[in-house]
């Protein structure tokens, strides 16, 4: 056999990595460090070797682009060599082998696959026959957490009793059981069945796993950090028989824990799999050295690792990561538009620039700006941010009480929330309006006022009412004030409030940043012409665009320069994400900082403001702790005279308001007075935390009485990190951050 040319070009790690075929190996691979040719060329060289037929290789990732990718990059190796490998996504490959025995889990071969629509409309069935009001327990929460369960592997029987009690006084259990029951009868499965299922069938069937454990005789796993705990499982049991398992991740990119993935499974792999060689590819062939080393003494502060280092062998150390302080949001769309712009007439491709948000309202101010100037662009992974569902929602109500004539506005929000309006009361409505010729709000106030039946009489003659009081309190309130009080009379936000998936929380911050875009506007008919400009002007064009998105939706991609907002305290580390997951949370946030600085190849830029409008009202805001965490030596600061780029971490200033913080020259002075102190660590950590936080850790201990403001007196029984496993007296057991209770007296 002649040595093939595309081994040769591996590095040294790499092709320890690619040879090491013996046993279970652990890829370790950094951003930028060639992980998709290592496993491409890891299935070309097992069948160069000859160690396994095509039809013995099995390779799983997580999306049908990496899937195809491998498969091509593979074909040009080898040619038709590769015919026959597995190589697919978990769900595609869970799909083929559970159709093969699918009577062993009582269904038949020609199952469905129910796609989220579906299932979301057989539990709402559910509900409904269990008599359960959807407004209080609703469909989406449900329905997240029997997905959460089975992430996790646990078919009904195995769901500890406490973790259901939360919803329908302790009847989420039953409804998962109806659930599954229900998919059985109509023959249908939803996405964590595939995996959930292929595990039942390996553990109550001895001989179906014997026969999948001899046809593989060696397994390549993509993106091993993102698994759940129901793949590992899957995973492991197959691997059990040969142990030729390699598992190719990064540790450092693990960021969609609200997903389900489990960083465990990566940080667990040699105690999983004793006699496990680790490789670690360090070598990055895409970012500068300044890029490398900023971003590895952040993701240096992470307890949660592996380690690894990244360096570069070629060309010069290049630009620093730069560090822009601005006054504020307005204000640094403004400057990173004129980069852009600046970057534009040196002929730097608009295509090979992206701005990084950490949230999906931060878009606007940027949209806007970039309309203004005339720059396209590109919302990656979403739609504009006026052309979202919740904006144009609320849009849709604002215009219906400035111009009762929308006939457009009034179908979008008639039945939203629902209202019991159906299709049959609104074809009666535009017969009446068509008829008569008058617009659809006259249309139903006629039907009212005649033939409607009693139940749309009271639905549809509230939902009008409401539109006649929204039009009254115009005239006295603020288009702002107003718009706060239709979202909320409307039930809209509410309906957002109650939803538990994850899109949920982004959709209330969207709200929450239109309402706050409408006080730049002098009144509400300049706002609704405003937003129609924009969405004419924001026609999708081909051609060369900057990219705009968020942190999450950038990871795997990269781009010559990239621009990162909005580094503040309590939006970049997310508040939320810490207050919810304590210590993993924050180090999640840190690796989606990682994810970010890693995308550059040229340019890096960090910026953050003094003040942000959070949920319509003006905050002064301190710089994340994370820029703090930036070397020295790797940065260069960019920022406006006294805005000083260390934050302060053990004196809060949530009361330094714009109202109270004067000028910008004010603001300055105070930065630099706090400039020259340390983040402060948790002891053993080196984690910077802010003050409030460093009083809990450690201050509450099993056996102490505490007092919460809802459930009243109760006594811990457990502690983790800043969680607390409390039992109250009338409430029962509940699990509650520390930063929510008190001592009792």
């Amino acid at each position: 056999m002649s040595f093939p040319e595309w081994l040769s070009r591996l590095n040294e790690a790499q092709r320890r990595a690619v040879e090491t075929t013996d046993g279970p190996v652990l890829v370790l691979a950094g951003a930028g460090t060639g992980k998709t040719r290592v496993l491409t060329t890891r299935l070309a060289y097992l069948l160069w070797r000859r160690l396994a037929y095509p039809s013995q290789l099995l390779a799983v990732t997580f999306t049908n682009k990496a899937a195809r990718e491998m498969k091509e990059r593979v074909e040009a190796m080898v040619g038709e060599a590769a015919d026959g490998i597995w190589l697919g996504t978990f769900h595609s490959i869970a799909a083929r082998i559970l159709r093969r025995h699918a009577e062993a889990v009582g269904l038949r071969p020609d199952f469905t696959i129910l796609d989220a629509d579906d299932q979301l409309r057989l539990v709402k069935q559910l509900l409904l026959a269990e008599r359960l009001d959807e407004k209080r327990w609703p469909a989406r929460a449900l329905l997240a957490l029997i997905q959460r369960w089975k992430d996790r592997g646990l078919l009904p029987e195995k769901v500890p009793q406490e973790e259901a009690r939360e919803f329908a006084g302790g009847r989420a259990l039953q409804l998962y059981r109806d659930y599954q029951a229900r998919l059985q009868t109509v023959n249908a499965v939803d996405f964590g069945d595939l995996t959930l299922h292929n595990i039942t069938l390996f553990t109550t069937r001895p001989d179906i796993l014997a026969e999948w454990q001899r046809r593989f005789r060696y397994i390549l796993v993509d993106e091993y950090q993102d698994t759940n705990v129901s793949q590992y499982l899957w995973l492991r049991l197959l691997a059990q028989a040969h142990r030729n398992l390699c598992c190719v991740g990064d540790d450092d990119q693990s960021v969609y824990s609200w997903r389900g993935a489990e960083i465990e499974n990566i940080l667990r792999f040699e105690k999983d799999f004793p006699g496990a060689a680790v490789i670690r590819l360090e070598e990055n062939y895409r970012s500068t050295p300044h890029i490398l080393a900023a971003a590895s003494g952040l993701i240096a502060h992470n307890r949660g690792r592996l380690g690894k280092t990244l360096f570069t062998t070629g060309g010069e150390a290049g630009d620093k990561v730069m560090l822009r302080g601005v006054w504020d949001a307005e204000e640094e769309a403004r400057w990173v538009g004129d980069e852009i712009e600046a970057l534009q007439r040196e002929g730097h491709a608009l295509s090979e620039i992206a701005i990084l948000v950490r949230a999906g309202f931060q878009t606007r101010e940027f949209e806007e700006r970039f309309i203004t100037l005339g720059l396209p662009y590109r919302v990656v992974g979403g739609p504009r941010f006026y052309e979202r569902q919740e904006i144009r929602d609320a849009l849709a109500y604002l215009r219906l009480v400035h111009q009762p004539a929308d006939d457009l506005a009034f179908e979008r929000i008639v039945n939203v929330p629902k209202r019991g309006i159906g299709n049959a009361t609104m074809q009666a409505l535009h017969e009446i309006g068509r008829r008569e010729r008058v617009p659809l709000t006259e249309a139903a106030r006629r039907y009212v006022e005649g033939e409607a039946k009693p139940a749309v009489r009271k639905t549809l003659g509230g939902f009008l009412e409401d539109l006649r009081r929204w039009r009254a309190e115009a005239e006295r309130l603020s288009h702002v004030e107003l718009a706060k009080t239709i979202l909320d009379e409307s039930g809209y936000t509410a309906m957002w409030q109650a939803d538990k998936s994850a899109e949920a929380p982004g959709r209330l911050e969207n709200l929450k940043e239109l309402v706050a875009a409408m006080g730049e506007f002098e009144n509400l008919a300049g706002f609704l012409e405003h937003v129609g400009l924009v969405m004419d002007n924001a026609t999708e064009r081909a051609g060369d665009m900057v990219n705009l998105m968020t942190l999450h939706a950038a990871k795997g991609l990269e781009f010559e320069t990239v621009f990162l907002p909005g580094w503040e305290e309590g939006l970049f580390p997310s508040q939320r994400s810490m207050d919810e997951n304590g210590v993993k949370g924050l180090e999640e946030e840190r690796r989606l900082a990682y994810v970010g600085l890693t995308r550059a190849r040229r340019r890096a830029v960090v910026s953050y403001a003094a003040n942000r409008r959070i949920h319509g009202n003006w905050q002064s805001t301190i710089p994340s702790r994370f820029i703090a965490e930036l070397p020295e030596a790797h940065v260069e600061i960019a920022a406006e005279p006294g805005l000083s780029p260390r934050a302060e971490y053990l004196r809060p200033l949530h009361d330094w308001t714009i109202a109270g913080a004067g000028s910008r020259a004010e603001f300055g002075r105070v930065g630099a007075t706090l400039a020259s102190r340390p983040p402060p660590t948790i002891e053993g950590r080196g984690v910077p935390m802010r003050e409030a936080e460093l009083r809990r850790v450690g201050g509450f201990s099993p056996g102490d009485r505490v007092f919460h403001q809802k459930f009243g007196y109760g006594t811990v029984r457990g502690v983790e990190d800043n969680k607390l496993d409390i039992s109250f007296d009338k409430a029962g057991e509940k699990k509650v951050m520390d930063a929510f209770v008190e001592r009792a007296g």
